[in-house]
């Protein structure tokens, strides 16, 4: 029996910007803002998308649905080539993929009540009745931790975290077979951000859903991924499950990152890897390895070749060329 196709793959996607000089506005170079990035979401399961600010996985996230048109690359939902469609082509796929963003606020329209919010993917889909829309909403509602009496209220009537609440709530609506979060708890505090997460958690298993989970949080990753994908510069860098990436990073990058994260006991000390130098700029990345200028083990093969992705160990891949033969 053949295995059930990913709901969501991108194959060596990228999305660059142009940088426009002169007076006709032409374009001398591009922000390679996402460099080649591969990866799949399986059905039922949470992909953590993680790095610095600055990466490229918010747009990745972003292009991913199509919400941004790729440089090139190709999308696939559900083993079907979406890369091309026109928007009015991918209107279904847009029912079995919708996205969470990151300011609950910004992403809800202030004239509008809440329950217009939540309805309107209905009413644009042409999902439901006026009758039978409303019965949805407030049945979103209550399921996300809302009373349906607040589908009257506008959404500067409520707090950072019921606005978050708002926005999964029409994340929800068409139903979905995966969702992006586009760092969906940064804006929160963290009492909140924990209820936000087991909310996520509760609904994926009420609901089946998948995730793609964009953040730069590693702590938040850790508790609601199944699998994550480290991100530098544009591209990934080191892919694995979660328990062996957080006990055995492939990755220096990778491996900087997990020693950052405070230690969760008193007394406890983690080994810290400290980077030096800034983030090279994505209209010009280095040659060979993106990460060799700020890498504590970096040596001359890795400043001229970029490394290879590869399998490190089974269902673990990473690229740097300590897993090739060395770095020298």
């Amino acid at each position: 029996m053949a295995a059930a196709a990913p709901v969501l793959e991108a194959r060596d996607l990228r999305k660059y910007f142009p940088v426009r000089e002169g007076l006709f506005g032409r374009a001398v170079k591009h922000v390679r803002a996402v460099d080649g990035v591969s990866f799949r979401v399986h059905a039922g399961e949470t992909l953590g998308l993680v790095g610095e600010s600055g990466c490229g996985k918010s747009t990745a996230g972003r292009t991913v649905l199509k919400l941004l048109e790729p440089t090139s690359g190709r999308i696939f939902a559900g083993g079907v080539e979406v890369t091309a469609l026109a928007p009015r082509a991918m209107m279904p796929f847009r029912k079995r993929l919708q996205m969470i963003y990151q300011d609950p606020y910004a992403s809800l329209n202030p004239r509008m009540t809440a329950g217009a919010i939540v309805g309107e993917p209905l009413k644009i889909h042409r999902a439901a009745g006026r009758a039978e829309r409303a019965e949805r909403v407030a049945a979103l509602f209550a399921r996300v931790g809302l009373g349906p009496e607040r589908m009257t209220a506008y959404p500067h009537e409520f707090s950072g975290g019921q606005r978050q609440r708002i926005g999964i709530a029409r994340a929800l609506a068409l139903k979905p077979q995966l969702i992006v979060g586009d760092e969906p708890v940064s804006a929160l505090d963290v009492s909140i951000q924990a209820q936000i997460l087991n909310l996520l958690m509760d609904l994926q298993d009420e609901l089946k859903l998948s995730y793609l989970f964009v953040a730069h949080d590693l702590a938040v990753v850790e508790h609601i991924s199944h699998r994550v994908a480290v991100m530098y510069l544009g591209r990934i860098v080191e892919t694995a499950d979660r328990k062996t990436l957080f006990e055995r990073p492939a990755h220096p990058y990778a491996e900087a990152l997990l020693s950052a994260i405070p230690a969760p006991r008193v007394g406890a000390r983690r080994r810290r890897t400290i980077l030096e130098g800034d983030v090279p700029s994505p209209i010009a990345p280095p040659r060979g390895c993106h990460f060799h200028p700020r890498c504590p083990r970096a040596g001359p093969r890795c400043r001229v070749e970029s490394p290879r992705f590869r399998e490190v160990e089974p269902g673990h891949w990473a690229a740097c060329h300590l897993h090739d033969g060395g770095a020298a």
